[in-house]
């Protein structure tokens, strides 16, 4: 009913969760974690404009996402789960909780949903070029591969990448090549990217939460550098949600915090602990 193409993993019978992928990405990125939380039903759908989902049209933005969310969950019969989101995907659970309550019984966010430093020489976001930023992730969407060899090429030679190729980004990267080009669509990237920044509509939608909140960080950034949130940055935030729980992940970048074996480890156990 919402549109949205949608992986769902594991079991009927458990108990459901809900599982948002990052800014370029799609709902098979949560493989690795969903291979830990197996006698949970993990549903991980792709957002508008990305993967099986990019034929939905303008506009994004993170209220256009948490609305497609709702219409997600309350057509798999409503009711308060556990929520995950990755990086823009943290962002887009936190307006979901905003804005539906009654659908979120705790929030988990993975190196996301707090709201980004304008880089250097930045006044404002119309001087932030959210491509550049981005990196890989983004020039991708910009170019044409033959075919899904030379498109998994690309993702072996992500500087995220180099010690932590596994069959998780293997069948995330095959599942998001669209013929000849990545599945994501750049506007939606941009669109939904010039949001992060914390517009005041977003800080109060942190201020609303009254759920559980963690967010797990990783000390190292999109290319395997410069991390997301500088140490101690996110303890600042609690000024916003007095009761987050801010949990340091050791070894790992903003990518392999959900790809690799010690990063998906750590977020099932905290999305698995009791309520």
């Amino acid at each position: 009913m919402s549109g949205l193409a949608t992986t769902v993993y594991g079991t009927d019978s458990g108990p459901s969760m809900l599982a948002v992928h990052g800014i370029t990405a799609n709902g098979r990125s949560w493989g690795a974690v969903a291979a830990r939380l197996q006698d949970r039903r993990l549903i991980a759908p792709d957002l508008r404009g990305r993967g099986r989902s990019n034929r939905m049209p303008a506009p994004y933005g993170l209220r256009t996402h948490a609305a497609d969310l709702a219409a997600l969950l309350d057509a798999d019969g409503g009711g308060a789960r556990t929520v995950l989101g990755h990086s823009m995907g943290a962002f887009v659970v936190v307006m979901l909780a905003a804005l539906r309550p009654d659908l979120v019984a705790r929030l988990v966010l993975v190196d996301g949903g707090f709201p980004l430093d304008l880089p250097p020489g930045a006044a404002s976001i119309e001087d932030v070029d959210i491509a550049a930023l981005l990196g890989p992730a983004a020039a991708r969407l910009e170019r044409e591969f033959a075919d899904a060899d030379d498109y998994l090429d690309f993702w072996r030679q992500h500087p995220a990448f180099a010690r932590d190729w596994s069959p998780a980004v293997e069948g995330y990267a095959r599942y998001d090549f669209d013929g000849t080009r990545p599945s994501a669509v750049a506007a939606a990237m941009l669109e939904d990217g010039a949001e992060l920044y914390g517009p005041e509509w977003y800080l109060d939608a942190l201020r609303s939460l009254r759920m559980p909140v963690a967010v797990l960080r990783a000390p190292r950034g999109l290319t395997d550098a410069e991390p997301l949130y500088a140490p101690g940055a996110l303890e600042d935030f609690r000024s916003l949600v007095p009761h987050l729980d801010v949990v340091e992940v050791d070894d790992v970048n903003h990518y392999t915090i959900l790809f690799a074996d010690r990063g998906a480890a750590r977020i099932a156990a905290l999305a698995l602990e009791p309520l």
